[in-house]
């Protein structure tokens, strides 16, 4: 399976160049799309998910031509956005059934045995019969994980899905979506680099509607063996730090010091000792080399 993307632009009518130029293949698993916000995730999200035109461009998922054939692409497609509603008082079986025959399960065994498969994946089982609305933010979230299951997808677009969740909650989100993304396609769009380390295989780092990096966690952060570097400072000292030296991110220490990590070929001072990369280091990079050039 292969999502390729190429030269995808969209400017909107306030001047915003969401999407510049972007062109991309993404293959089996799970991929993480890494930027802050307003970088153009979500314009890049529902412009795959047919739900909005780019200016040019082309999008293909295996054979079908995305912007040619849109409903083609729709049978095959399970999409979660950033948020969505519920009716107020529908238990999750019920809202389930109801979204299964819109997908054209016409069959009532089928969609019993679908509806009954995709609640034991997301973990919803004993709680069927309570109304959505009234469930916690990670119980809907994996809600919204079942309904895009209903049609088997073969491309699945989840947008920025744990922000907002606590601890427990993500990663019991994380864990279905692990569990979903071995045999699909998963574009996987968040700002929180912990996500992308824990779940993906792939990942690309955006921001103003640019792919800045596309590469894997693993080689990202093996990149930059050797290159960062820490320094434990008074906070007032931080100041100084920046103007001298790259700092990616700073962290304070419990007697209200700081540890700053700083990217740099050789070793800055004497005073600095060598640390093992992060993907946060990746990510800062990336994002500060994009500030020098624009």
């Amino acid at each position: 399976m292969k999502l390729s993307i190429s030269n995808l632009t969209k400017t909107y009518k306030n001047g915003v160049k969401a999407l510049d130029n972007i062109s991309i293949e993404i293959g089996t698993g799970m991929f993480g799309l890494l930027g802050p916000n307003g970088a153009g995730k979500s314009t890049l999200m529902r412009t795959i998910a047919t739900l909005q035109s780019p200016d040019s461009g082309a999008i293909n998922f295996n054979d079908i031509d995305v912007l040619e054939y849109p409903m083609s692409l729709r049978k095959i497609l399970g999409y979660l956005p950033q948020s969505f509603g519920v009716y107020p008082k529908m238990s999750a079986q019920d809202l389930l059934e109801y979204f299964a025959k819109l997908k054209g399960i016409s069959s009532k065994t089928e969609r019993d045995a679908i509806v009954k498969e995709v609640l034991e994946i997301t973990n919803l089982y004993d709680v069927r019969k309570k109304f959505v609305a009234g469930y916690s933010g990670g119980m809907k979230q994996r809600f919204g994980i079942a309904q895009l299951l209903l049609n088997n997808p073969k491309l699945i677009i989840v947008d920025e899905p744990t922000a907002g969740l606590d601890p427990a909650e993500r990663n019991r989100f994380l864990n279905v979506l692990r569990e979903v993304g071995t045999n699909s396609t998963v574009i996987f769009s968040t700002h929180i680099v912990e996500d992308v380390k824990e779940l993906c295989n792939e990942m690309a780092i955006l921001n103003g509607g640019r792919i800045l990096k596309h590469t894997t966690p693993m080689e990202a952060t093996k990149e930059i063996e050797g290159q960062i570097w820490e320094i434990t400072v008074d906070r007032e000292k931080l100041d100084d730090l920046e103007k001298e030296f790259n700092v990616l991110s700073s962290n304070y220490n419990t007697d209200n010091s700081l540890n700053v990590r700083v990217y740099a070929q050789a070793k800055p001072t004497e005073n600095f000792k060598s640390v093992t990369p992060q993907l946060d280091d990746v990510y800062f990079i990336a994002l500060k080399d994009e500030e020098l050039v624009h």
